[in-house]
């Protein structure tokens, strides 16, 4: 639903076209005309007028066999642009990298976007076998956050009057043999995480997958972003991984904070 503008100062058709553009999130990435009118709670012809103006600028693209639309190039560099302007990116990008040369393991950078994980940031290892598990992930992929290591993180450090609906919202879907798809199991799951200062995800996205995640804090003391890094189940043992690894995720993790100016990571 389409909220009303706050006061004079604000443009109702500003508001508008942003709301047809965020309708599309982490939803089907092909809405018709009926779809977003229903979603936004607008008349079809006023749908039309604000999508139509979107394509010509090229912020939404038209299906030619089904007449539908997703987001455009325009959406897709206004992104871009962003995720390569965040102070976060710039600090975190060396301790990536000086981490993924130290295990020979990838290592990603992820922030929560509804109820998604978002890769802001990638240091990519060439070691052998980690491709097969690299999933064609790039800066500005998207994976469900539920079932990553940094998902459930950031789902795990949300204040609980946003945890519970984002938890609603979530569609717990079965991606690898040992994916959560009870809520309230993934509710006992965040608090394990809290506990810990750390997450696992084994084989939960992906089978062969495994990951362990670490999250990263603001000046406010905040959790904004997490990292993790990614292997092959048959590379290290899931002990090892958490044992042998875990430590240096969760150092890393506290050195991008510390340049932050958070000071040390609190658990």
């Amino acid at each position: 639903m389409v909220a009303a503008p706050h006061d004079r100062g604000t443009s109702q058709s500003l508001e508008r076209g942003l709301a047809v553009l965020s309708a599309f999130g982490s939803g089907p990435p092909l809405l018709g005309i009926s779809d977003l009118a229903r979603e936004l709670g607008l008349s079809r012809s006023t749908t039309h007028r604000y999508v139509a103006t979107l394509a010509s600028l090229r912020y939404l693209t038209q299906d030619p066999l089904t007449r539908k639309y997703r987001l455009g190039p325009r959406v897709l560099d206004l992104g871009f642009s962003a995720i390569n302007s965040m102070e976060l990116r710039e600090i975190s990008a060396p301790h990536l990298r000086t981490l993924s040369d130290a295990t020979g393991y990838t290592v990603n950078m992820g922030v929560l976007d509804g109820v998604d994980v978002l890769y802001v940031e990638r240091s990519r290892s060439a070691r052998q076998g980690q491709r097969e598990i690299d999933l064609n992930l790039h800066v500005g992929s998207r994976l469900p956050a539920y079932c990553t290591s940094l998902g459930k993180v950031l789902l795990a450090y949300l204040p609980a009057d946003e945890q519970r609906p984002a938890l609603e919202r979530i569609e717990l879907v079965r991606r690898g043999p040992n994916t959560i798809t009870s809520r309230r199991e993934l509710a006992r799951e965040l608090e394990r995480v809290r506990d810990a200062g750390l997450a696992v995800s084994n084989e939960e996205l992906a089978f062969g997958l495994r990951s362990i995640a670490a999250p990263v804090r603001a000046q406010t003391g905040d959790v904004v972003a997490a990292i993790n890094l990614a292997v092959h189940r048959s590379m290290v043992s899931l002990e090892d991984l958490v044992r042998n690894l875990g430590p240096a995720l969760q150092r890393t993790a506290a050195e991008i904070s510390d340049h932050l100016g958070v000071g040390q990571v609190r658990g």
